[in-house]
């Protein structure tokens, strides 16, 4: 069995990254499993929510999700964890992602890690305002977590922020390619969709 080709997408916080990986999948269809660093969130319920900080490298798992890229590119199906934001947990059930030719990774910080940077084949990093990502992450948080405005404006100031420029913004320098407003780029989008596709 061909080995998957891996496509990384970074980038920060309500970036566009989603977005950009959903446009990729609609094109390559059945071709394509995703996979969402979020999903490799260390549980954190019995850490003081001041003292959480979910923008730093050590707040992955990253060693299970090398492991599980890994398994793909044998051309095993894994099972990967399903985290809860509401309680900051793992779910006791996992998410089937089965072997693809072509597997999409996407968190804020996959290009971080070398050895994870080291199992892609192309590598896009997604390029926002911040005004814009915190705009994108203010109205998530609050329709989808649940949580208040006071709480996701304190969060970005005190850890997403911070991380974001010590952490995040200088992976962009392992990207293959840069992509101004994520999903919203149709010629960046356009682009990336026919090269893959002329690989397939």
């Amino acid at each position: 069995m061909k080995a998957p080709y891996i496509i990384g997408i970074a980038g920060g916080t309500g970036s566009g990254k989603t977005t950009v990986a959903e446009k990729i999948e609609k094109v390559l269809n059945e071709n394509i499993s995703v996979i969402t660093q979020d999903a490799f969130y260390k549980e954190m319920y019995n850490i003081p929510v001041g003292e959480r900080n979910y923008d730093h490298p050590n707040a992955f798992d990253i060693q299970l999700l090398i492991e599980s890229i890994e398994k793909l590119k044998k051309g095993n199906d894994i099972n990967i964890p399903i985290y809860n934001f509401k309680n900051h947990r793992r779910l006791k059930e996992t998410k089937l992602v089965k072997y693809s030719p072509v597997i999409v990774i996407e968190g804020i910080l996959i290009f971080y890690y070398k050895e994870l940077r080291d199992l892609m084949n192309f590598k896009i990093y997604v390029d926002t305002p911040s005004d814009v990502r915190l705009a994108r992450r203010v109205l998530r948080d609050i329709n989808e977590r649940g949580r208040s405005i006071d709480s996701v404006i304190d969060q970005y100031l005190n850890t997403v922020r911070p991380m974001h420029i010590e952490f995040v913004s200088s992976t962009r320098k392992f990207a293959d390619i840069i992509v101004p407003e994520g999903g919203y780029n149709d010629k960046a989008i356009d682009f990336m969709t026919k090269y893959l596709k002329s690989i397939f």
